[in-house]
């Protein structure tokens, strides 16, 4: 029986090379759930992994659009879930690895069909929140949606969801349940990696060091010749090392810069990940690799749920 895999964490947690180590022992192929490890262009920036693992394990969406592209996480749901489904037919063991909260929930739980951005609607509604109030959006929305409207807090999600209801004339409570995940369907087994909070940060500013001696700033410079999609512009690296070029501050305040907003980000990705309660967490401090796929390998599914 095929397994799935999920190699899950914080940014520097050794979570591509775990994948690639289990990998090896089990024989699986690796897909990721890095949304920023999706483009070709960047990989001093972005921690792909090393050429090396690329030729010698199969690795799915690493490098395969371009910085200019858009893409979103419904494009990346829709092509990883029907990959996984078909690798999993064929009795090929994976490994999912990545640490896009999103991305690997919309695996897991799914998420809803599309519902695209009106321009247009989003400004009327935006411009009525200027003229009348959050408030006043926040009533429409409780007679349309409640169950949207009692989770809804900011002007933003409450927005979304007017946006959805006019837009399909369905809920977006309704819609998300539409969703349909791998969870449930497939024998899954999700592994969290950390390390104690003065390690992991350690390790942090380690990469934004090795990054910057391996050539991030050229990297960078060549990046902004490129016209960058929205989703792109977000690579950690590429706004503080601008600031760099335009001389706004030096080099040494913008590997600084660089490493506080990687570590901030490390919060948020732990924050997520430790809400959900299905994954086991591997607490990496005193263990060596062998040690991790060891924990891994003895917990891993053997028969479908």
């Amino acid at each position: 029986m095929s397994e799935i895999i999920f190699i899950v964490g914080a940014t520097a947690t050794g979570k591509s090379d775990t994948a690639y180590n289990l990998a090896k022992k089990i024989n699986a192929q690796i897909i990721s759930a890095d949304s920023m490890l999706f483009y070709k262009e960047a990989s001093i920036v972005t921690s792909k992994p090393p050429e090396y693992m690329l030729k010698e394990i199969k690795h799915h969406f690493v490098g395969n659009i371009s910085v200019e592209d858009t893409y979103s996480v419904f494009d990346y749901f829709t092509k990883a879930n029907k990959l996984i489904s078909s690798l999993f037919e064929k009795k090929i063991t994976q490994v999912i690895c990545g640490g896009s909260g999103l991305y690997v929930k919309a695996l897991l739980d799914g998420i809803f069909k599309g519902v695209g951005e009106d321009a247009a609607l989003r400004k009327e509604l935006e411009e009525q929140a200027q003229k009348s109030g959050k408030e006043y959006l926040y009533e429409e929305l409780k007679k349309v949606d409640p169950q949207t409207a009692a989770k809804a807090k900011d002007l933003r999600r409450i927005i979304r969801a007017l946006e959805v209801y006019r837009l399909t004339g369905v809920p977006l409570s309704q819609k998300k349940k539409e969703a349909d995940g791998l969870w449930g369907k497939l024998p899954i087994k999700i592994f969290g990696l950390n390390f104690k909070r003065e390690m992991l940060y350690e390790r942090i500013n380690k990469r934004v060091d090795d990054m910057f001696e391996a050539g991030a700033v050229e990297e960078v410079k060549n990046l902004l010749k490129l016209k960058l999609s929205h989703t792109a512009e977000k690579i950690i690296g590429i706004k503080e090392i601008s600031g760099f070029l335009r001389g706004e501050y030096n080099i040494e305040q913008a590997k600084e810069l660089m490493k506080k907003n990687t570590r901030n980000f490390a919060k948020r990705q732990l924050t997520w990940f430790r809400a959900d309660k299905r994954i086991k967490w591997i607490e990496k401090d005193d263990l060596t690799s062998e040690d991790v796929i060891k924990c891994i390998t003895s917990h891993a599914p053997r028969s479908t749920f």
